[in-house]
């Protein structure tokens, strides 16, 4: 075969190849072009979270500073979204008093929810012997003896959105919930309970 037929062949049969690379690559373009005006329209709000019960049912501190603790969490989640579903994923809660964490992390299951659902997460957290800073140990005994504590309980995981079929990305989820708990007095027994739970603030 001549070079002139050889470089006729190869014309001939890589224009239909361009042809449908071009095609293609126009598909998904206009594919993508829909799924972000969708999205644009549709503007996800966040999910909104808020404290249901918290219940301190361990919270010692021997020496030298060292806090042990067992608190029960309930957390009420809300998806506001008319069209947009959403995906909770790595979950991860913990407790901390005035900035420091005095929990282990506590992983909660994955779930999905649905256009405007409302979803209960329910966790037991916990800390043998966290060390704690003297002037901590001492704030927190002080408000022990007041018979209130502010507590923080906080989520980390990550979340995806879900626009009928079509699922984005991961995207980093924080929220921080605080509670004002009070403690029985005299002889009343039961552990601290919430007196004021608010929403708690959420990042995305």
């Amino acid at each position: 075969m001549s070079v002139k037929k050889c470089e006729n062949y190869r014309i001939h049969h890589e224009k239909p190849y361009k042809k449908l690379v071009v095609i293609l690559s126009t598909l998904v373009l206009s594919f993508l072009s829909i799924i972000f005006i969708v999205w644009l329209i549709l503007k996800p709000s966040k999910p909104r979270f808020s404290v249901q019960d918290i219940s301190i049912y361990q919270l010692n501190i021997s020496s030298p500073d060292l806090l042990t603790s067992t608190i029960q969490v309930t957390v009420v989640s809300k998806n506001p979204n008319q069209r947009v579903g959403v995906y909770y994923d790595n979950l991860k809660a913990s407790a901390s008093y005035k900035g420091q964490q005095i929990t282990e992390n506590a992983a909660l299951p994955a779930f999905y929810q649905g256009h405007d659902d409302t979803n209960v997460l329910s966790s037991w957290l916990s800390g043998r012997s966290v060390p704690m800073a003297p002037a901590l140990s001492y704030n927190l005994g002080m408000d022990k003896s007041s018979g209130k504590l502010l507590l923080s309980v906080k989520l980390d995981g990550r979340l995806r959105w879900k626009v009928g079929s079509w699922i984005s990305g991961y995207y980093h989820l924080d929220i921080d919930c605080y509670s004002v708990l009070v403690f029985p007095s005299g002889s009343v027994s039961g552990p601290a309970r919430v007196q004021q739970g608010g929403r708690c603030s959420t990042n995305v």
